[in-house]
């Protein structure tokens, strides 16, 4: 019998799946899962990714299950799995949502279209973000994404199923090769989770949206908390932009919910904005965008500085806490990752590329094309971007005025005084004594002084910056990767959630 063999990436529901969708318009239809061993290897994966990836499997399963379907799990590589299905059973045509991954994926799905060609195999990709494949220019990207987020979101559709074997049978992380601890307070996957904080969100939190999302204590329930299931695809885009709309036009205006859900439909544009650029230029992942910036940090590479501060050992309060709870929750604010990269980049000079592989097995909620185009951005070397220092000290003050939340991941710290808390290095010796802590031993000392070796770094970064070919080579950068952002019209007898004029993310 002919089939459609959907492929299941990282989209996985059945609601908004165009792929699904497509495939069951004219044939049979089996749903395919392949656990690639060559990704989970990769430096960028993190057992925490693969233990939410199963959770999301077991719930896209029993959502298939419940209309008469079912998942089918294979280990292998892509090519490979597809390659044995094809001689067991030939498909006519092979469908999935376009994938904007690291590099492996790109080099992957590379590999996947010649053996597709090869067959005259169609190969049918849809668009799970507002993300264009070869874009001729940025010009018409942002009338692209509003078309592809006003559009009807797909029904689930009713298939005609392949029988599939059940139940799931998945390896256990260390077969993988992953052997990092799973964050005890991490999220859990599965669109049945990622439905109810959608609501929770859009109803109760996002009153709290604008003003809550930079400060570390605020954050975990002001923030969305839809980042991770929005990258395995429990979630469409376009369902979260139409319901956070929705509801927009539901609100009063003076409701706050309405200004939170306004701020966050725009950085759901930003968050594809980013993407895109990876899309357009895979080579980010490694590569500085600017080449200008080639040289600047590689070769003074510190393995000490990196060692102690992706053990927390920095000896800035606010950035050992902020190391702390990626530890044990897998998630932190956007404003903590920006100053986490910032310390890395300026004061500890380390190369952003060792580090955004770090910090991408510690966010569960890594998307590579917002991961390394945002790494870059911080560190300085998009050529285009505005140079963001952010001082831990400072950041402290601003969003922990009274320690609460560097006092909850760093227990030593519980004992020392407010005066002294956020620059525990600068106690006397004989409060020390009498609070009990002991600076380098029972908390780090600052690996380096900060204001010097802020001040250093931004020289070295501003002396490139202001060289004429490097100023020269900016316009192209800004042709290929810049926003073109303006104010929309007015959506039809609703006012536009998404309008305004930026030019880059605010953190």
């Amino acid at each position: 019998m002919s089939y459609h063999l959907v492929w299941f990436k990282r989209d996985l529901r059945v609601h908004d799946h165009a792929a699904l969708w497509h495939a069951s318009r004219q044939a049979s239809v089996m749903c395919l899962y392949i656990i690639e061993p060559s990704l989970w290897r990769a430096g960028d994966a993190a057992t925490q990714h693969y233990q939410f990836l199963r959770e999301s499997l077991l719930d896209l399963d029993l959502a298939l299950s419940k209309r008469g379907g079912g998942l089918r799990i294979k280990v292998g590589e892509a090519v490979e799995v597809l390659d044995r299905l094809w001689h067991e059973a030939p498909f006519a045509a092979l469908y999935s949502h376009q994938e904007t991954g690291n590099w492996l994926s790109f080099q992957r799905d590379l590999a996947v279209q010649r053996w597709c060609r090869a067959r005259s195999l169609p190969w049918h990709e849809f668009a799970q973000f507002g993300v264009v494949r070869r874009m001729p220019s940025r010009d018409q990207w942002q009338a692209h994404w509003e078309a592809l987020m006003a559009a009807p979101c797909l029904e689930v559709p009713s298939c005609r199923w392949i029988s599939t074997p059940s139940p799931l049978n998945m390896p256990e992380p260390h077969s993988l090769g992953l052997t990092q601890a799973d964050p005890p307070m991490r999220q859990r996957g599965g669109r049945r989770l990622a439905i109810e904080i959608l609501r929770d969100f859009l109803f109760q939190r996002s009153g709290f949206y604008r003003g809550g999302i930079s400060s570390p204590l605020s954050a975990p329930s002001a923030c969305s908390r839809l980042s991770a299931y929005l990258a395995f695809g429990c979630l469409s885009l376009r369902e979260v932009v139409q319901a956070s709309r929705r509801q927009i036009d539901a609100l009063p205006s003076n409701d706050a919910r309405r200004a939170g859900l306004t701020a966050f439909v725009s950085r759901l544009y930003w968050h594809c904005h980013f993407i895109q650029k990876l899309e357009s230029e895979p080579e980010l992942e490694f590569r500085n965008m600017h080449r200008g910036y080639d040289g600047l940090r590689e070769a003074d590479w510190n393995p000490a500085h990196f060692q102690a501060l992706s053990e927390g050992r920095s000896g800035w309060p606010l950035v050992d806490a902020c190391v702390a709870m990626l530890n044990h929750t897998g998630w932190l604010n956007f404003r903590m990752r920006a100053m986490l990269v910032s310390v890395a980049a300026y004061p500890l000079w380390l190369h952003w590329q060792p580090v955004g592989t770090w910090l991408a097995r510690q966010f569960l909620d890594y998307e590579p094309g917002i991961h390394w185009s945002q790494m870059q951005m911080q560190a300085g070397t998009t050529g285009i971007n505005t140079t963001r220092v952010y001082n831990p000290i400072k950041q402290a003050r601003d969003h922990d005025p009274h320690g609460h939340f560097v006092r909850q991941w760093l227990p030593a710290l519980r004992r020392v005084p407010d005066a002294w808390l956020f620059e525990p290095w600068r106690m006397p010796a004989k409060l020390q004594q009498q609070c009990g802590v002991k600076v380098g031993v029972d908390i780090a000392e600052p690996l380096v002084d900060l204001e010097t070796a802020t001040r250093q770094a931004k020289a070295r970064v501003y002396a490139i910056r202001g060289r004429a070919e490097v100023k020269a080579a900016k316009a192209e950068i800004v042709e290929k990767h810049g926003s073109r952002k303006r104010p929309m019209p007015r959506r039809p007898a609703k006012p536009s959630a998404g309008a305004g004029v930026q030019t880059e993310l605010e953190f």
